[in-house]
């Protein structure tokens, strides 16, 4: 197995009460899929749970900019879930499916974490033979 890409960001949880305050269930709709956005919503800090989507989201992407055709994966290509452990996963869809097929053979590792004030994210990239192409 070998690391071919690496990503990471940072979201303020203010960004994400601003955003909920001012486009609530549209902003909601537009960046998560349905299992998100029922996660997100049954939490009590909604926009703890979000930013951390979002900051999740943007590193698998950024992870993903070492792969060709990779510049056009969107919020709505990359699904951040939790596996029967608890452990944060991400489903890949549309654009992000279509390049890690091409690419064959890949895992994406993620971690989250959160404070009160600044929600963050690490994905990795992994190329695991493994894994059928």
């Amino acid at each position: 197995m070998a690391v071919i890409g690496l990503g990471i960001d940072l979201v303020d949880i203010d960004r994400a009460e601003r955003m909920l305050a001012r486009h609530g269930e549209r902003a909601l709709r537009r960046l998560l899929f349905p299992a998100e956005h029922a996660y997100v919503v049954g939490m009590v800090h909604p926009a703890r749970h979000l930013a951390v989507r979002l900051a999740a989201k943007e590193a698998v992407f950024k992870a993903f900019q070492v792969l060709p055709g990779s510049t056009g994966i969107g919020w709505r290509d990359l699904e951040v879930l939790r596996d029967e452990e608890g452990r944060p996963t991400v489903a890949l869809h549309g654009r992000a499916r279509a390049v890690a097929k091409l690419a064959g053979g890949l895992r994406v590792h993620l971690s989250l974490s959160h404070t009160d004030r600044t929600a963050g994210a690490v994905a990795v990239l992994e190329r695991d033979p493994s894994i059928p192409e």
